[in-house]
Formats: structure tokens, C-alpha cells, sequence
């Protein structure tokens, strides 16, 4: 009997081989488990930790300073030169002097490549001006008032797979001089600028009158080889008691600046050459310092002032409340202490070189305020009034010369001189603005574009997005979720719950279309009946169970309980159709039949898709995260501790609020910010739901950028390992890290209610 009963058992004995066979079968099984969910939660660690350090990698070099490598060091005879150049390559070099020389030399040798002979008047050479670095552009004015205008330029081929650069030399508007001063004297100063459309040079005589000729290019509309020239002429006399020690005009031929020994800048509008006009004259250094040059910075909006105290100041012309451009010094640099002798501005960026009268080199960037260097370039000794420098096209190369002939190629690398903590999150002052702005402008059409890099406005817009999702799901799913778990039946749960945990499920980018071109028009279309039913909504349902209250017994007890908050269904559809159907009339009547233009003749600016859109739209993917984590963990609370409390006399409302919300707290934090997880990281719904404007507006009816649309935006059109490409990661940055910091918060809050309300 024994023996059968053993058969027929379901289990055998403990120490049976099978036993044991299954019990190390359960254990290995144990045992695998728990190092997969350990390797498994390593890797999702390490994950998370290698897209930390990618990105780092990738945003660190933004920071990078500048570096100088010599490349090659000769010396020539002694230097004479008034300009040098450096081409693209950095490779040719132009030097001109005093006597009317040009030479072209290979910058890494100095074995000369050509002297071209310039066409030079009979008259001593007594000035010499230079155009904007990229054009190439030069001048020599003479003794008996005419003026040279000549260019440098390269022309490139390839024999034998080699590169081959010939330089050569250029006259815009003819081999012979131009006539600048009737009268014959002597000019002091001179500026050119030139294009191919107009050409215009500036001087100032030896008898203080400023001259102004400019040529300009009329094409014939029959055939374009066919071309007039048209000259106008203009005339002003200057102060008598001050000395002119520099002049500039702006690539553009519209501004002329001209310094005087005292430390005045005076600022003339020349768009019409015939009718020069000065706009201001303005004492640009302290008393005691002397302007000692002049440079206009890439674009031709701003010049920089170097002083004989080692300061750099940036200038450019600012727009009154009436209109009318004044100059402001916007920024300075200071970490030079001798004279600057000369400034090279970049081609193609709003950034320069500066060296000093001790020889003492440095790199600035205006926009990012940032000095990214400075360091001995020549010997003391060596350092003087005479040393020249040129900066290649590319940003990438620097020569200087000496007075005693002394020559230095150095290549420069700077990759990212645009970036800094002050351009990123401070208030910069951009060229052409009125005041300093926080502005996200990454790309334009000019060539003279200084970028914008501000992470604030998109940073901003992240935050306001969240802001106003989660003021519209969180109290609807907070108190949905309170009224699922706790009142409502059994029955009715099992319907709403699955159908709003489900809404989860609706792909965000189809969301965010619906947005955009259905729910944006519906809501500019009915803008008071939007607002009737966000107002009417609540008041109608505390009606309806005011009104539930006063009905017979009869009545009210013929619905189950749990089951009442089916009756607002019909009340809430009431209110919206009701609303949606007296907005035009509420419109007609207080808003004058367009309440978005009425909003705009009142100074409250209105988008299209604007916030409240994408608050909606957010709101209603967010609330299936809040709503089914904070019913989970109402619904889990014990139900011994329900029981208890009613148990012991208070009343179901009491219960929910000191017993069973207290100990669910834990979880509804977690699920808020979970939800404010969800709503900062959010990309497709504020990409396709807004305007997509970076501004600054905590204007409802006002769009914005937030940092996960602009990298969708523009990171497929974003140079590789451009500062662009490098400032997108670091906007990918800021939110894993302030996601990051949101769950630990979160997680360390959580655990504190948790032990917290654990002995309840």
C-alpha cells in the first residue's frame, strides 16, 4: 500500500533523484536569472553611461582654447612692408611697401614667386589703403592728389594632379590712376573699397579736406559686355586743430570712420556719396590713451578700436526708439597692457588677432566675449610699430614680419571660437540689435551673419511646453486616477482604465499632426468657445452633483454605485458642443468677430500653433503615463488599512486623504515626474504643433523652439563637427542631464515618502 500510495503521489520524496535532479534544476534556473537581470540592468547602465561620455565627447571641444604650432621661420632683408597677405592655403604671400613694391612669396621659404610692376604715378607714394580682407583690394595715393587701385588674386590649376597657385595682379578700374584731388595735394589717408558693381575710395589731404570719389558700374540691359561708369565726387573740410591718424570705409560703401589724435571717432553716412552726412562724433578713448588702429570686424558692421593701453574695443551703430543709428562701445578686451599695433579681423568668422608693441599675440572672438589665447608671437627686441601680420582666409594661418625682417608662418587651431558659457546662456549684443537678447539663430543668407547660439530661448521653450502639458494632465489624471481607484465599480474600471492606458499607444508624430493642421485652425477659428469650455466644464460638473444630490432616492438609487460618473459624460459633451456653438456669437459680441486680431491691436500677439495647442495636445499624450501609475498605486494600497479607517469611524473622504493617498504618495510622485519626463523630452508634437520660434514669451497664444525640435530641425543639415554640430549636442546634453537629475530627485524623494509612510 505504501509503495502504491508513493507512485500515485504528486510530489515525490525530497531525496529522491528526481527531487534533487529538479531542485538543481530550479536553482540553475535561479541562478540565471539573476545574473541576466544583473547583466542586463549592467548593460542598460553602461548604455546610458556611453551616451553620457559620447556626448561629452563630442560638446567638449567646444571649450578647446586656441593653439599655435610654428611652421616654418626665415628671415629676409629688411622689412619695409606697410601690408602683407596670406591666401587660403597658406602657402603665397603678398607683401607691399612704401616705394610701390609688390611681392609675392612663398610664405614657408621666402623664395620670391613675382614682382609685378605696378603702374605708379611720377609722384611720391605718400599713403597707402587696403579694402576688406576678402576682396583683396588695395590702394596708393600720391603726392599730386591720384590715386592706384589694384588687386591681388590667384589663379589655381592642377598639372599633374599638383596644385599650382600663380598670383597675380588686378586693376578694377584701370591700369591708370585715378585723379583724386584736383587741386593737387598731397593725400595723407586713403581707404578703398571695391566690388563688382562700385568702387569707392576715401582720402584725406594734406590740406585737411576729406574726398570721397566713388565709380559705379552701370551694365547695359541689351548686353552685359556693354557697361558705363559713372563717377560722383564729394567734398568735406575737417577740424583744423586735429590731426586725422586713421580712416576706414565699410565693405558695403555705406559708412565711413575717421580718427583724429585727440581720440575722436567721427562717423559719416556715405550712402550718398554726393551728400556725405555725419552721424556722430564721439570721444572713443579716455583721456591720455590714443587710438593707435582701426580695423573693421568681418562684415563691416563693427570696427575694432585698438588703444595704446592695450585695450580692444568694439563699436558698432545702434537704432534709437527715432531711428537714427548712434555708435556704442559694446564690448572690450583687455588682456593686452602695451599698444596694439596691428589687428587681423577672420574672413569668415566675428572673430580676430590682435599683437602688441611687446610682441604679445592673442586670439579674441567678439560674440562669445572669449579670449582663446595669448602668448609671446616676437621677441621684445623685435616688436615695433612696423610689425605686420595677416591671417589666412581659412582662419588656419598666421604670418607676421618684423622690422628687421624677421618672418613666422604659424598654423592656427581654432576650430570653435564661437562657443562660450556667456553665448550660450547669458544676454549677448548682437551686431545690428538694439540691446543685449538671448537669441537661437544658427544659420542666414548674409555672409556678414554672426551666429546665435543661446541655449536659454530653447531651454525656455522646453520648460513652458512641459509647463502648461502638465498643468492640463496632471489635475485631470491625477483626480481621474484617485476617482478609478478608489470610487468607481469594479465593472466601470475594467472599461476606463484599458481605454485610457491604450491612448498611450497613439504615435505622438500622428498627434502632432492632427495639432497642427486640424486642432491649430479649429482653435484660432473658436478662441472663445475653447475658453468657454476650459471654464464652463468644471462648473457644470459641481452642478451636475449638486444637482445629483437634490434628486429623490428613487431616482438616484436606480444607478449601481460607482457607476455615477457616467451621467458627466453626456453633461461634458453638452458643454463643448454648446460652447463650440456660441463662439461666434460670444466672438461677434466682445471681440469685435475676431478675437485673434482683437488679441493683436491689444499687444498680446497671437500664432496660429501656439502654446495652448501643444498644451492640449501634450497634455492629452501625457496623461496616460500619469493616470495609469497613480492608479496602479492608489488601487495597490492594502486594503486592510481601507477597512481599518472606516473601521474605526472616518468617513471615505477622510480615509482617501490622511490614509490612502499618503501612502500612494510615493507613487504618484513618481508618476508626475514621469510625466515631466515625458513632456521635456517631447519632440514631435512641439515640432509640428508650433511655430517653432526660439523667442521668449510666456504668452499662451505665442509659439516657441524647445531644445528636442531644434535637434530634429537641424541636425541633418548640421556640418559634421562643426560648432553648430557640437552646440545641437550639447542641447542634447542639457536634457539627458536634465532628465537625469529629474528621476534622482524624483527617486530620492520617492524613497523618502516611501520610509516615510511605510509604518501606516
Amino acid at each position: 500500500m505504501v509503495e502504491h500510495a508513493l507512485k500515485n503521489s504528486v510530489l515525490p520524496p525530497a531525496n529522491s533523484p528526481i527531487a534533487i535532479r529538479r531542485r538543481k534544476w530550479r536553482e540553475a534556473k535561479d541562478r540565471m536569472a539573476k545574473h541576466g537581470v544583473a547583466a542586463g540592468g549592467m548593460a542598460v547602465i553602461f548604455a546610458i553611461v556611453l551616451i553620457f561620455f559620447y556626448l561629452l565627447y563630442v560638446v567638449v571641444p567646444l571649450f578647446y582654447g586656441a593653439e599655435l604650432e610654428t611652421t616654418a621661420e626665415f628671415t629676409q632683408q629688411k622689412n619695409t612692408a606697410a601690408h602683407v597677405t596670406l591666401n587660403e592655403y597658406n602657402d603665397v604671400a603678398l607683401s607691399l611697401d612704401m616705394q610701390g613694391q609688390a611681392r609675392f612669396f612663398s610664405a614657408k621659404s621666402g623664395e620670391t614667386m613675382l614682382t609685378p610692376l605696378l603702374p605708379l604715378s611720377t609722384a611720391a607714394i605718400s599713403s597707402f589703403g587696403k579694402g576688406d580682407p576678402s576682396t583683396g583690394v588695395f590702394a596708393y595715393g600720391f603726392a599730386d592728389g591720384h590715386v592706384l587701385v589694384f588687386k591681388q588674386a590667384y589663379k589655381i590649376s592642377y598639372p599633374n594632379d599638383l596644385r599650382t597657385i600663380t598670383p597675380r595682379i588686378e586693376f578694377p578700374i584701370g591700369e591708370e590712376t585715378l585723379l583724386l584731388d584736383s587741386a593737387g595735394q598731397a593725400l595723407d589717408f586713403l581707404s578703398v573699397q571695391s566690388n563688382s558693381e562700385q568702387t569707392t575710395v576715401a582720402a584725406v589731404t594734406a590740406d585737411k579736406r576729406l574726398l570721397i570719389t566713388s565709380l559705379i558700374r552701370e551694365e547695359s540691359f541689351m548686353d552685359e559686355d556693354e557697361f558705363t561708369i559713372e563717377q560722383l565726387h564729394s567734398e568735406l573740410s575737417l577740424p583744423a586743430l586735429a590731426e586725422t591718424t586713421h580712416l576706414v570705409i565699410d565693405i558695403d560703401q555705406r559708412e565711413l570712420y575717421l580718427a583724429d589724435n585727440e581720440g575722436n571717432i567721427s562717423f559719416y553716412d556715405i550712402q550718398d556719396i554726393t551728400a556725405p552726412r555725419l552721424v556722430q562724433k564721439i570721444k572713443a578713448v579716455p583721456s591720455g590713451v590714443n587710438i593707435t588702429t582701426i580695423e573693421f570686424l568681418t562684415g563691416g558692421i563693427s570696427i575694432l578700436v585698438g588703444r595704446s593701453d592695450g585695450h580692444i574695443d568694439q563699436w558698432f551703430p545702434v537704432r534709437d526708439k527715432d531711428n537714427n543709428y548712434t555708435l556704442h562701445n559694446v564690448r572690450s578686451f583687455s588682456d593686452q597692457s602695451s599698444a596694439i599695433v596691428a589687428i587681423a579681423p577672420e574672413y569668415a568668422r566675428k572673430g580676430f588677432v590682435a599683437l602688441d608693441a611687446s610682441g604679445q599675440f592673442a586670439i579674441y572672438h567678439t560674440t562669445a566675449e572669449r579670449t582663446l589665447l595669448i602668448e609671446p608671437l616676437i621677441a621684445r627686441a623685435q616688436a615695433s610699430d612696423t610689425s605686420v601680420m595677416a591671417i589666412s582666409p581659412r582662419a588656419n594661418g598666421l604670418l607676421s614680419l618684423t622690422a628687421g625682417g624677421q618672418v613666422k608662418l604659424i598654423a592656427i587651431d581654432n576650430e570653435h571660437p564661437d562657443v562660450s558659457w556667456h553665448s550660450l546662456w547669458e544676454e549677448v549684443w548682437y551686431e545690428s540689435r538694439d540691446q543685449p537678447e538671448y537669441i537661437w539663430q544658427s544659420s542666414s543668407a548674409s555672409n556678414d551673419f554672426e551666429p546665435k547660439f543661446s541655449l536659454t530661448p530653447l531651454t525656455f521653450g522646453t520648460l513652458k511646453a512641459a509647463m502648461y502639458a502638465m498643468a492640463i494632465a496632471m489635475p485631470l489624471a491625477i483626480f481621474g486616477a484617485i476617482y478609478t481607484a478608489y470610487f468607481m465599480s469594479a465593472g466601470m474600471r475594467k472599461i476606463v482604465k484599458p481605454t485610457i492606458e491604450i491612448m498611450e499607444a497613439l504615435p505622438t508624430v500622428i498627434l502632432g499632426f492632427l495639432a497642427g493642421l486640424w486642432l491649430a485652425p479649429i482653435v484660432e477659428g473658436n478662441l472663445p468657445g475653447v475658453f468657454s469650455i476650459f471654464i464652463m466644464t468644471p462648473i457644470m460638473i459641481v452642478l451636475t452633483a449638486w444637482a445629483w444630490t437634490k434628486l429623490p432616492r428613487s431616482v438616484s438609487e436606480r444607478i449601481p454605485d460607482g457607476w455615477e460618473s457616467a451621467i458627466l459624460i453626456p453633461v461634458v459633451i453638452l458643454v463643448g458642443v454648446v460652447s463650440m456653438m456660441m463662439s461666434p456669437t460670444v466672438e461677434a459680441w466682445l471681440f469685435d468677430s475676431n478675437m485673434p486680431q482683437w488679441l493683436n491691436d491689444h499687444g498680446v500677439g497671437f500664432d496660429q500653433r501656439n502654446s495652448l495647442v501643444v498644451g492640449m495636445v501634450m497634455g492629452f499624450a501625457v496623461i496616460p503615463t500619469i493616470f495609469s501609475i497613480t492608479e496602479d498605486a492608489i488601487f495597490g494600497v492594502p486594503k486592510h488599512l481601507t477597512v481599518g479607517s472606516l473601521a474605526l469611524g472616518a468617513t471615505p473622504w477622510q480615509t482617501l486623504t490622511r490614509v490612502v493617498l499618503l501612502t500612494a504618495s510615493p507613487g504618484i510622485f513618481s508618476a508626475v515626474m514621469i510625466g515631466l519626463g515625458r513632456a521635456v523630452g517631447e519632440t514631435m508634437i512641439v515640432l509640428m504643433a508650433t511655430g517653432n520660434t526660439p523667442i521668449m514669451d510666456f504668452n499662451i497664444f505665442e509659439g516657441f523652439r524647445a531644445l528636442s525640435a531644434n535637434i530634429a530641425v537641424e541636425m541633418p543639415e548640421a556640418e559634421v563637427a562643426s560648432s553648430h554640430y557640437r552646440v545641437l549636442f550639447l542641447a542634447a546634453l542639457v536634457l539627458f542631464m536634465a532628465t537625469f537629475v529629474f528621476n534622482t530627485v524624483a527617486e530620492v524623494v520617492r524613497q523618502r515618502l516611501r520610509n516615510k509612510y511605510s509604518s501606516l
